[in-house]
């Protein structure tokens, strides 16, 4: 797309949503026809749009209507036919790669129809939230099938070698400890109070993680920055980490160790960092339970 149109963009677009300013109840944003509000916060070189059935890769944030950020996070999805109208899914065939904008929402529909869950207490049931996303990559359900078949016929001998590698960490390490039921391994570097995790409540972590080699590829102490999400909602966190903390209690810090089917399984992390197979350590100090 040329400067000259992407210009042109620009000032329809702006122009659109000044004329569209009296009649939205949110300034900048102009409503829908679906009842929720957008604002395109940046244009991308391309016209292929989100279309649903295909996979993407995007980065979203959820925030509180005064901006507070209470989710951040690089996910790969696929975008599904709305279940009801003004969904998350509807919302997101307005963009293109490289594209993002800003949607406010109903989070009653988001948290009950999208997620499955119920509303965070610090979000009134008949209030608005806002999502912003940024669509890193789409691929067609074609395309996404064709790069699963290579890639898994490429690691199909991966999983016996990293149980191998996960073996041997233990044996170096000489770390004395056998895998829970569901199959993680931890052991508990500081003890906590007795108040446990429940589906819903918002938690306070910090936590490192690094390959077995002990490379770091994630600490939120490093960029000093606690995570915080609502426990047991989609997108939140990998499945061994939501595994992993429900076996926690406040205060305490456990180091547990995730073979890859608790982590980013045989595709690795949507980012590149955390190669396919891989088996990773997380150190994590569970600060608070609201």
């Amino acid at each position: 797309m040329t400067s000259y149109f992407k210009t042109m963009i620009i000032l329809i677009t702006g122009i659109i949503v000044v004329s569209c300013k009296t009649s939205s109840e949110y300034p900048d944003y102009t409503k829908m026809s679906n009842g929720n509000y957008f604002k395109l916060l940046k244009i991308g070189d391309t016209d292929v749009k989100c279309k649903y059935g295909d996979f993407v890769t995007a980065d979203i944030t959820y925030k509180t209507l005064n901006d507070s950020v209470f989710f951040k996070g690089r996910r790969k999805f696929q975008i599904g036919k709305p279940a009801y109208s003004g969904s998350i899914d509807e919302n997101l065939t307005m963009l293109g790669k490289e594209e993002s904008a800003s949607f406010i929402i109903s989070a009653y529909q988001f948290f009950t129809f999208t997620l499955g869950t119920s509303v965070p207490s610090f979000l009134p049931d008949s209030g608005k939230m806002k999502i912003e996303t940024e669509i890193i990559d789409i691929q067609t359900i074609e395309q996404y099938n064709r790069e699963k078949e290579a890639f898994l016929k490429w690691t199909e001998d991966f999983g016996e070698y990293e149980k191998i590698v996960l073996r041997q960490y233990l044996e170096d390490s000489k770390m004395r400890i056998k895998p829970t039921n569901q199959g993680l391994y931890s052991l508990v570097l500081k003890q906590g109070n007795q108040k446990t995790v429940n589906v819903g409540d918002t938690i306070v972590v910090h936590y490192e993680g690094r390959f077995l080699n002990g490379k770091f590829f994630d600490s939120t102490k490093k960029r000093n920055e606690a995570f915080q999400f609502v426990y047991g909602q989609q997108w939140q966190v990998i499945k061994g980490m939501e595994e992993a903390i429900a076996t926690m209690h406040e205060g305490e810090r456990t180091l547990f160790i995730l073979p890859s089917d608790f982590a980013f399984g045989d595709q690795g992390s949507s980012t590149g960092i955390v190669p396919p197979f891989t088996s990773l350590i997380f150190e994590v100090e569970l600060i608070s339970i609201n």
